[in-house]
């Protein structure tokens, strides 16, 4: 897991990036919670979605948004963190153009933030939103969302309420061409204190799903 520091529109960025072990290997890259609390790269859900991907041969990039870390800048709400991913997928990209498909995950904020690019970028194939705050961020970009990919709630989430969370889902779900899963967790708060296994359960689940080359969405 080497330590990148590449530039970013506000300065350097850092991050850790696993290269791919294979040519037209696929790309992902991981998005951490808010910075203004306490969110990193190396929030333990982050990085066992980056040793996920890592396992599966993906090319996987995971980073530090703005003013985190050694990455220069400062919080921008959202807006310079979406800039900051743009840049940070293009730095991956320079390495792997022939890419053979392009997935990005996110938990908490990283979720919001992956999302707005997932519509920005049609490379990407495919989400892993874990935790997405839907009660607190305007996810009305979403029209139409256009991958599918899963959504991860945990049950007594207390930060991102399963009622909102579901709603979205509902929604997501009127898409066509598109197939949303939606995974549950029982009694999982909203950092799966102590569900994380089952919560990387879930994403293996669906990754092995998504992956078999027999796989009906694409």
């Amino acid at each position: 897991m080497p330590d990148v520091i590449f530039p970013g529109p506000e300065g350097r960025i850092e991050g850790r990036f696993a290269p791919a072990p294979k040519p037209r290997a696929p790309v992902a890259m991981i998005l951490h919670p808010h910075p203004n609390a306490g969110g990193t790269m190396n929030d333990r859900i982050v990085q066992n979605l980056y040793k996920t991907f890592q396992r599966r041969g993906f090319a996987t990039l995971r980073f530090n948004f703005r003013g985190v870390g050694k990455s220069q800048g400062t919080f921008d709400n959202g807006i310079g963190e979406l800039s900051d991913a743009a840049s940070a997928l293009d730095w991956v990209q320079s390495f792997h153009a022939e890419a053979s498909s392009t997935w990005i995950a996110g938990f908490g904020f990283g979720a919001w933030i992956g999302m707005q690019l997932l519509m920005r970028r049609p490379e990407i194939r495919g989400f892993i939103s874990v935790a997405p705050p839907a009660n607190m961020f305007d996810f009305s970009f979403l029209a139409p969302c256009p991958s599918s990919g899963i959504i991860i709630q945990g049950a007594e989430d207390e930060v991102a309420t399963p009622l909102a969370t579901q709603k979205l889902v509902d929604k997501l779900r009127t898409q066509k061409h598109i197939t949303i899963h939606h995974d549950v967790i029982p009694r999982a708060n909203h950092f799966f204190e102590h569900e994380l296994d089952d919560l990387m359960k879930s994403v293996d689940n669906y990754l092995d799903m998504r992956l078999d080359p027999n796989s009906p969405i694409k």
